[in-house]
């Protein structure tokens, strides 16, 4: 019986090192974010290294611009890797030596089966509805007997008796029978690594003792344990974490908000320690914790609180999360941020003064960005229909006696303002409501905003005065 040595998260004294090895075919996905995450806070958590590879070996689909996102997506989320990233085609010599290290010991052969006769097989089988097998003839050929210049593929030979363990640090004990592990190839017939070998040597020449990803590569750790057995070298400790699931328990799809990491960033508007709270959170626990820092992160991981059923993703939550941290965030870098999507506001400064009463309710910088969009309108003002629908007549008379008033003011402070208007409101008999609804309206062409106080302020004395004058007795409907 083979058996891996992933044993109940033990390093042994070593130092561990994980690894996050993305293809890049694509953007950073949710689920490779999380991966990266739960390797880097492994590492962070046991003093060890956390490695990055990129696995670059499908020539045709992998692109710069997507190992741009994919570095770009780390960085924004605080995953750089220890060292600089490995590249593994760059690798593909050593990867063919190892697999002519595995044929001079006997581990692996030269299989001249043609890609018909695989084919033929494969349908028989189908036929015979049971699972293929590559069952090579030339697994134990005499090598004399190979035809000359005939094409070939290099293949394992994987073990046909006993079964393999995996003792595996989120899913337990798994055992698979060694019959049902084919003899796949290492070398293509033009002499190219194939992605399973190449995994394999990059890993052990990485150092990397412990595994982290997801559990549709299980299967793939049983046939690599063949190569690493093979060439006598230590077995990684392996940790094969459930996929992400949508809200609606299917496998995650862009309907359910699987969007590339920039995408949450850039169009969602959700800041990056929010998304790593929520990663970190997704398929792992600390009692009942849900607001978690990066701190405590490293100081609580356990590869062993990560569940074994598939977690399921849920925006509102990612949302609410993010509104959390906005009102946790720094009034000057939020006001940063939300310049960018408003497209370079010039006024950081009284953006970042808006910041306390704007983050109160937002629950990403897009909502932070509307709500702030009044602070730089030009007169005259765009009204809503509803904000147009409050400046009846009787309103507009109370705007230019709210004018009158305000003209007065020279102690331009929200409580003063505030002192004032309820003063006003009580002469006339009013509640406060009838003179801010217009007020907000003439103030910034809407129905919603912050406190009407707040809103006097940040605009300062000449805007406000001009805003309510330009609506202060004018004709309904007029825009002016």
């Amino acid at each position: 019986m083979a058996s891996g040595s992933a044993m109940g998260g033990s390093t042994d004294g070593k130092t561990v090192v994980t690894r996050f090895a993305p293809s890049p075919t694509g953007f950073l996905h949710i689920g490779g974010a999380r991966t990266a995450l739960f390797n880097w806070l492994f590492a962070r958590h046991h003093g060890g290294r956390y490695l990055l590879r990129i696995e670059d070996t499908d020539r045709a689909r992998s692109t710069e611009a997507a190992i741009g996102a994919i570095f770009d997506g780390l960085s924004w989320l605080g995953l750089e890797g220890d060292e600089e990233a490995v590249f593994q085609f760059a690798r593909s010599d050593r990867h063919a030596e190892v697999a002519r290290t595995l044929l001079d010991a006997g581990h692996a052969y030269r299989c001249y089966l043609t890609p018909e006769e695989l084919a033929e097989r494969r349908q028989k089988a189908q036929d015979e509805r049971r699972p293929f097998r590559i069952e090579s003839e030339w697994r134990d050929a005499d090598p004399a007997t190979a035809p000359a210049g005939q094409p070939f593929v290099v293949r394992i030979k994987a073990p046909r008796e006993g079964e393999t363990v995996i003792d595996d640090l989120v899913q337990g004990r798994v055992t698979v029978r060694n019959e049902e592990i084919d003899d796949f190839v290492l070398l293509r017939s033009d002499g190219t690594p194939t992605y399973m070998l190449a995994v394999v040597v990059d890993d052990h020449d990485m150092g990397v003792t412990h595994v982290i990803r997801g559990d549709d590569h299980l299967n793939n750790a049983f046939r690599q344990l063949a190569i690493i057995q093979g060439m006598g070298w230590d077995e990684p400790a392996y940790g094969h974490v459930p996929l992400i699931h949508g809200p609606d328990g299917a496998k995650l799809s862009k309907r359910h908000g699987a969007l590339g990491v920039d995408a949450y960033r850039d169009e969602l508007g959700i800041l990056p320690e929010a998304l790593f709270n929520y990663l970190l959170r997704l398929g792992w626990g600390h009692g009942d914790e849900e607001i978690i820092s990066r701190e405590q992160a490293v100081a609580w991981f356990d590869i062993a609180g990560v569940g074994k059923s598939p977690s399921r993703f849920d925006l509102a939550k990612l949302h609410s999360l993010n509104g959390h941290y906005l009102r946790e965030a720094d009034d000057a870098r939020l006001a940063s941020l939300v310049a960018q999507r408003m497209g370079g506001v010039a006024n950081l400064d009284l953006l970042a003064r808006a910041m306390p009463v704007l983050k109160v309710r937002a629950k990403d910088l897009d909502e932070l960005a509307d709500g702030a969009a009044f602070l730089f309108a030009v007169r005259p003002l765009e009204m809503s229909d509803k904000a147009q629908a409050l400046l009846t007549e009787e309103a507009r008379d109370r705007l230019a006696a709210i004018q009158h008033r305000l003209a007065d003011e020279s102690d331009w402070t929200l409580e003063n303002l505030e002192a004032s208007l309820k003063a006003m409101a009580e002469d006339q008999g009013v509640g406060l409501g009838k003179l801010a609804q217009p007020l907000r309206a003439a103030l910034t062409g809407q129905t919603t905003s912050p406190g009407i106080f707040d809103v006097l302020v940040l605009l300062g004395r000449d805007e406000s005065l001009a805003r309510i004058a330009a609506q202060a007795g004018a004709p309904a409907g007029s825009q002016a």
